[in-house]
């Protein structure tokens, strides 16, 4: 079975809706463009496990059909909201576009403009941690202070 990561597009399959609301009147294009991202980071993640061969068929199969009804349920919410699909991906200057452009990415490949995706993606596989210290203050007292360890990676620790 070949998976291939693929940008969201608008399917026929999708219920008709009767309630419409307006794109420019609420955080729903921002919301959808959050969740957008990380379906296709785990529809990434899923492709990368596969070629790997750590999915059994029944893993793979559920995985499939999960991915693939998230991505109806976007398209749905597309079209309540009033939102295009092709506007989830937001140009953002010199980093690059949020999403990669149809068909121009695949797991463990390297592009020449890696889209926020990729790099996302990458980053997972390799796994990173992030440690600091936050102190906040006022009138030089310091009132808050926070301590910080991430592990962000894929594998299992």
């Amino acid at each position: 079975m070949t998976m291939v990561c693929t940008p969201i597009e608008k399917s026929p399959d999708l219920l008709p809706t009767t309630s419409k609301a307006n794109n420019k009147a609420g955080l729903a294009p921002l919301l959808l463009t959050v969740v957008e991202l990380v379906r296709q980071l785990m529809e990434a993640q899923v492709i990368r496990r596969m070629e790997q061969d750590c999915l059994s068929e029944t893993e793979l199969e559920k995985a499939s059909e999960s991915l693939q009804k998230l991505e109806e349920q976007v398209l749905n919410l597309c079209e309540i909201f009033e939102v295009d699909p092709a506007e989830l991906n937001i140009n953002l200057g010199e980093i690059g576009t949020l999403l990669p452009s149809p068909g121009s990415y695949y797991p463990g490949e390297v592009g020449n403009q890696p889209s926020v995706l990729e790099l996302l993606d990458r980053l997972l596989n390799t796994g990173v941690v992030v440690d600091g210290e936050i102190d906040l203050g006022l009138a030089q007292l310091n009132l808050i202070h926070a301590k910080l360890r991430l592990v962000l990676t894929s594998r299992p620790l």
